[in-house]
C-alpha cells in the first residue's frame, strides 16, 4: 500500500501545474491561489510542505514580489524544521499575507482529497 506522501502527490502536483499555467496566462492571483491550495494539501508532509514553499518562492521571484520572497525563505526553514514534529497550523495557506502560525479552515474539496489520501495510504508502523 502506498504512503500518504504518495497518495496526496497527484493532488498537489495538479495544483502546482494549474498555478504555473495560470501564471503563464498572466493570472497572478489565480496562480497564487493554486499554490495556496497545494500548500494546504501537502502541509502535513515535510517533503511536500517544503516542495510547495519552494514553488511559492519561485513564484515570488518570478513575479518580483520582495515581501513574498522574504516570507517564503522564512517558511521554508519553518517547514523543514517544524513539519516533522507536526507543528503546522492546519489549513494555513502558506503565503506571507497570513501569519505562519494561524490555522485556517480547510476548503471542503481539499479536506475530501486529504481524507481520501489518508484512507488509501498505508498506516504508519
Amino acid at each position: 500500500m502506498p504512503s500518504f506522501n504518495q497518495t496526496i502527490r497527484p493532488c498537489i502536483s495538479a495544483e502546482l501545474t494549474e498555478a504555473w499555467c495560470a501564471l503563464r496566462r498572466g493570472e497572478r492571483e489565480s496562480s497564487f491561489r493554486h499554490l495556496e491550495r497545494a500548500h494546504v494539501l501537502g502541509q502535513s508532509s515535510t517533503l511536500h510542505h517544503v516542495r510547495v514553499h519552494l514553488s511559492m518562492l519561485a513564484w515570488a521571484l518570478h513575479t518580483r514580489t520582495p515581501r513574498e520572497v522574504a516570507g517564503q525563505l522564512l517558511r521554508i526553514v519553518g517547514a523543514t524544521t517544524k513539519t516533522p514534529f507536526g507543528l503546522v497550523p492546519t489549513g494555513n495557506s502558506g503565503g506571507s499575507n497570513v501569519s505562519p502560525a494561524k490555522p485556517l479552515p480547510i476548503p471542503a474539496d481539499l479536506a475530501a482529497s486529504i481524507a481520501s489520501a489518508r484512507q488509501n495510504a498505508q498506516p504508519k508502523a
